[in-house]
């Protein structure tokens, strides 16, 4: 089955240079990839006419000028340019494993959504990955990544799970199947149904709300936390407003309580405003 992966950014191109990379990495070449980009610079730019011309599977540059963290609003836009009837959504500081996209792919199944999780890296290690750590798959070896500034912790069980072991871990998880943006699959019409993300909300939870009304309308959250694999490269997060994100917790805690599977602040405005003539 053929994917859409929609991998979003904003001002970050040194790290969604090597997250490309482990895109062309994958054991599967057969998806498309929407870029959607938040109104970053030039040089973003530059990277993708770059990485579009070496990689094997299409990639689609939507970008809107920067006015302020609208990542629901690029997100809406972003599916609307998605060919398939599968996607997978991730961030631009998310370096995928190479069977990422193939463990998304495998475990599609109509009535669920996928999610998975990341492992956070510190600055020092991020910066340390090399494009042949990603090609070679060293970037995933914890022996690596220790002997690379990581601190050693349990927590390496989310990249270094077993084949046999992943299946077991990801039923017998106490985690919550809440959908992460930056490691999450659903069908595309399951997400038109309820009107793709609420462009009201900023960062914080956002792609938790979307995961919420998906369950309402009966589709059912389904873990890939130990065999889709993604390392989280490390930023700044200078768009953090407690205020914003208490806020966005709210709107899910009343959406989730009241059933809404719809809103009325996502894709369809997008359609009525005329955005799918300029496709």
């Amino acid at each position: 089955m053929r994917v859409s992966v929609i991998v979003s950014t904003y001002n970050s191109p040194a790290w969604l240079e090597k997250v490309l990379i482990g895109y062309m990495c994958q054991s599967t070449q057969d998806f498309e990839m929407i870029i959607a980009d938040d109104g970053s610079r030039e040089e973003t730019a530059r990277l993708i006419s770059d990485m579009q011309q070496r990689a094997a599977f299409p990639i689609k540059h939507v970008w809107q000028r920067d006015d302020g963290f609208r990542k629901c609003r690029i997100l809406n836009k972003a599916i609307l340019h998605a060919t398939t009837p599968y996607i997978v959504f991730t961030d631009g500081d998310c370096i995928p494993r190479t069977d990422f996209v193939a463990t998304h792919v495998n475990r599609a199944e109509p009535g669920f959504y996928l999610s998975g999780s990341y492992f956070k890296l510190p600055m020092s290690t991020s910066t340390a990955i090399s494009e042949d750590d990603i090609k070679s798959g060293r970037c995933f070896d914890k022996r690596w990544l220790y002997a690379h500034g990581l601190p050693r912790s349990r927590k390496t069980m989310k990249i270094s799970a077993s084949p046999f072991w992943a299946p077991v871990l990801n039923k017998i998880t106490p985690t919550r199947c809440n959908l992460k943006g930056s490691n999450a699959s659903a069908w595309r019409a399951d997400i038109m149904r309820v009107n793709g993300f609420d462009e009201r909300m900023p960062w914080g939870g956002e792609d938790r709300e979307f995961g919420v009304r998906l369950i309402n309308a009966g589709i059912k959250p389904r873990h890939v936390r130990y065999d889709a694999i993604c390392i989280h490269l490390d930023h700044a997060r200078g768009y953090v407003d407690p205020e914003r994100v208490k806020a966005n917790k709210a709107l899910r805690q009343l959406n989730e309580k009241n059933r809404v599977t719809q809103t009325q602040h996502g894709i369809s405005q997008l359609v009525d405003s005329g955005y799918l003539a300029q496709l």
